[in-house]
């Protein structure tokens, strides 16, 4: 063997390692997670949850580094780098997890040689392994004679065998039973004879909670989801509800929120099971939903292919008011809106100095990797990706490449994108509130406190009030999706003017204090909705949003490091009083 061969070897089981390495750190937070919650150390599991998120870039980034010092030879040679390829392929062949150490080498080569990324590099079928066979070791399944018995519960909840004890296991046991019994007595399942139930043989744990996921098996083969939520208090260990619905299964899962830390390594089997349950929801969404982000970034991309590809249609403006910082755009039909971020913001800008796309993007970036809470729609971003020109409408494109010329460039028949952001497609809330009915309506203004609400739990302030900046989903649940306003609660002076004497014209002190000042009785007429009823009733149902005292409380708990409590399911669906 000579010299070259031998470095190219070597550089290859190195970076064999130097991926095993990030791989069991990535595993190994899962573990951490389950432990923060067993301890009740709420502000742990935030701080591994960003972790985890951030854990692949980090990674790419120093060991492309180290690879330059190392090798550096191979760094700045494509064609020896193309050989340690070959070699590393060899060393990953037949691995559980083949497919993420294959994107980790794709990711690395793309960031060293800055290469762009399109979807036909490779294939979502080629990166990712159909799941096994669903062994007693990834499902606990447990065959049922019409219902859910005590017994059975008491099976189901000891799986994660937590080193805290349950506070009331055998009261635990007999509300599931009964919980359950009570949701299949409703039609249309009433008339459908239970034979089996299937769990995940293991928890899945976010922020305060722990949840235990299956599906109920059906004698004419339909399944149904079964998820116990899991809280922890002074006390022990205790079931806080029970969901059989696909609808409140998907609001647990959903992009919105933070990442599931799932104590297990089966993630294809994992992610199969709960495509099972929520069909409607695409596969790479499954996988992101568990943490296994990279995955589901090469899904979404496929899906968007297929749908383009498919249908014959193209990318135009997106529906609604166009951003003064963002341009939006998607197809007709598509699941997903893709952005860019504009060069320079519109004349309506409102902000002062614009500090620069990098800034922008950090926005969004931040908000993937921190607690959504519920009410801030997740972003993809792909770095240096090549899309076909033939996706395009010519008029989109025409305004891509004058009005985003930093991001957006063109090289024969592909675009390519230094950033593209994408996101799962909402109405526009004034869009939606145009074609509502009265109750709908009213309905999502409610829905819109929550929302801002829980994003102040997670120390996010949108200093852009205005409702344009809100969307909606199918199910009326309303969430932010535009981020270029985005500041951090803690940062944000709270101020007043109702304290001041009726007749006094001097300007406020609060007027020359620097930084983003709020005031909270402004929040309704920030919102410029011009419907004046809704906007009564917005006030009346979350007049402590108008309040200096409520956002005051806020901001001390952000400070204190208290971890809110976001509620992610239904009142009605808990177990207890």
């Amino acid at each position: 063997m000579n010299d070259t061969n031998q470095h190219i070897q070597s550089a290859a089981t190195w970076l064999y390692e130097e991926y095993h390495l990030f791989y069991e750190e990535f595993l190994k937070i899962l573990d951490l997670a389950k432990l923060a919650f067993e301890k009740r150390d709420f502000a742990s599991s935030i701080r591994v949850s960003s972790r985890r998120l951030s854990l692949y870039s980090i990674s790419i980034a120093e060991v492309g580094n180290r690879l330059k010092l190392s090798y550096p030879q191979i760094h700045s040679d494509i064609d020896q780098w193309w050989e340690v390829e070959y070699h590393y392929q060899g060393l990953i062949r037949g691995e559980y997890d083949e497919d993420i150490a294959r994107a980790y080498l794709h990711s690395l080569r793309r960031k060293i040689y800055q290469g762009e990324w399109r979807p036909t590099d490779y294939s979502f079928t080629e990166l990712i392994s159909g799941p096994g066979e669903l062994s007693a070791q990834i499902v606990k399944s447990i065959t049922l004679d019409g219902s859910l018995t005590k017994p059975v519960v008491l099976e189901i909840l000891k799986i994660p065998e937590f080193i805290r004890s349950y506070a009331d296991i055998h009261n635990d046991t007999e509300r599931v039973a009964i919980r359950v019994a009570e949701n299949l007595s409703r039609p249309p399942r009433n008339a459908q004879r239970l034979i089996c139930v299937e769990m995940i043989n293991t928890g899945f744990y976010r922020n305060r909670g722990a949840y235990l996921v299956g599906r109920l098996v059906f004698e004419d083969g339909r399944l149904a989801p079964l998820i116990i939520a899991l809280l922890n208090d002074e006390s022990g260990i205790y079931v806080d509800a029970v969901l059989t619905s696909e609808t409140y299964a998907h609001n647990i899962f959903s992009s919105t929120l933070a990442n599931f830390h799932v104590t297990s390594s089966y993630y294809h089997e994992v992610s199969a099971v709960l495509k099972s349950i929520m069909p409607r929801r695409p596969l790479g969404l499954h996988y992101s939903t568990i943490g296994y982000n990279h995955l589901g970034k090469v899904a979404v991309m496929r899906e968007l292919e297929s749908e383009l590809v498919g249908t014959g249609m193209v990318l135009e403006t997106a529906v609604g008011s166009q951003g003064t910082v963002a341009m939006g755009f998607a197809s007709q039909n598509s699941a997903y809106n893709l952005k860019v971020i504009r060069d320079k913001p519109t004349r309506h800008y409102k902000w002062g100095e614009f500090e620069g796309l990098e800034s922008v993007i950090r926005k969004y970036t931040r908000v993937h990797e921190i607690n959504r809470t519920g009410s801030m729609l997740d972003s993809i971003i792909y770095y240096n990706v090549r899309l076909d020109r033939r996706w395009f409408s010519a008029a989109l494109l025409e305004q891509l490449l004058s009005n985003a010329s930093l991001s957006v460039s063109l090289n024969g028949d592909d675009v390519i994108f230094k950033y593209l952001i994408v996101q799962i497609k909402l109405t526009p809330l004034p869009v939606y509130l145009e074609n509502a009915s009265e109750k709908q309506a009213e309905t999502v203004i409610v829905n819109l406190g929550y929302c801002i609400k829980n994003n102040a739990a997670a120390n996010i302030f949108n200093k852009d009030l205005d409702a344009r900046n809100y969307g909606v989903s199918s199910f009326s649940m309303v969430y932010l999706f535009d981020y270029d306003a985005l500041e951090e609660l803690k940062e944000v002076k709270i101020r007043t003017n109702l304290d001041r004497e009726d007749g006094e014209e001097d300007i406020p002190d609060w007027y020359f204090e620097d930084g983003v000042i709020f005031l909270p009785e402004e929040l309704v007429s920030g919102l410029c909705i011009p419907q004046r009823s809704l906007c009564d009733l917005f006030a009346k149902r979350h007049a402590n949003l108008l309040t200096t005292d409520y956002w005051n409380k806020i901001q001390q708990d952000l400070l204190a490091g208290t971890v809110p409590r976001v509620s992610v399911y239904p009142d009605s669906e808990r177990v207890r009083d």
